[in-house]
């Protein structure tokens, strides 16, 4: 299965990442910096777990949670009644589950029958590198995927423009809405992810570039900011050889996560997966 023929091309030229305006300058959205791209092409949609069921069948690939036999999933999506696990220290509405992964995204007993066009989860850096060859392609560049989420509007804030979503009238993109961790309305249709082709495309054609999953670039995560915490962000990052991921979540909210913003970024290890964790695929443009 081959989605480069679907892919969107994108020009290359003189391009502006980043922003003069970091809201977490902890992330290193700052500073803003000029990057020369080559052109390239980039999928319309994030990977499904259609796709990723054929590429696990085709090769017999067992993600990374597969092997270690857990991930991480949102307590709010797992049922009442569900067996106390190990939360996350400082984010304690994370869970480690055993047995969750890409088939199993809330543990034993669940799967993903009726979400074939749903974004594929509990991906790692090393799983979505892996499917990316496989089907003749690789992960974006960091530079890349902000270019490609613009649109063509090298000013926009977000993916259609500077308007921020709320939490009822405007609502672009598969995000939190009410008071997170413990309230999600679901005021835009959603409470986890949605179909990877929801919500209106950005101008080049490419849908949720912003919020439903984060998605995984090809880039190590470096700070590149000078403040004492940038720096000490840097060094943890650097020590977990972590992987830039761009985009947001549907669990993201203004009031914690402020990161479906094109500048934002944040990192985590090669080896890393949970259940807001997806992925797109680019290609050279040849």
């Amino acid at each position: 299965m081959n989605g480069r023929d679907e892919a969107v091309r994108i020009a290359g030229g003189r391009n502006m990442i980043g922003t003069a305006e970091p809201v977490i300058a902890a992330d290193g959205e700052a500073p803003q910096r000029s990057v020369r791209l080559r052109d390239f092409l980039i999928e319309p949609v994030t990977v499904s777990n259609a796709r990723f069921a054929a590429f696990a069948e085709a090769t017999g690939y067992r993600t990374d949670s597969e092997r270690f036999g857990w991930s991480f999933v949102f307590i709010g999506l797992l049922p009442e009644g569900f067996p106390p696990t190990k939360a996350v220290v400082d984010v304690p509405w994370w869970r480690r589950v055993d047995g969750a992964c890409w088939k199993h995204p809330l543990g034993p007993g669940s799967d993903i029958a009726g979400l074939d066009d749903h974004p594929v989860t509990h991906i790692s850096w090393n799983d979505a590198t892996a499917f990316a060859a496989w089907c003749g392609g690789r992960l974006p560049g960091e530079a890349e995927w902000e270019t490609a989420a613009h649109g063509g509007n090298a000013a926009g804030i977000y993916p259609w423009g500077d308007r921020e979503p709320d939490d009822g009238t405007f609502l672009p993109c598969n995000i939190w809405q009410g008071h997170f961790p413990s309230d999600n309305t679901g005021a835009d249709g959603w409470i986890a992810t949605a179909p990877v082709r929801s919500f209106e495309p950005n101008g080049h054609g490419l849908y949720n570039m912003a919020g439903n999953v984060w998605e995984w670039c090809a880039d190590a995560f470096r700070v590149r900011s000078l403040g004492r915490s940038a720096k000490r962000r840097d060094a943890q990052a650097r020590a977990e050889r972590e992987r830039v991921m761009k985009g947001g979540s549907f669990l993201c909210h203004r009031s914690y996560c402020h990161r479906y913003r094109i500048a934002a970024r944040t990192g985590r290890s090669p080896d890393s997966a949970a259940s807001h964790l997806g992925f797109r695929v680019a290609y050279d443009a040849g």
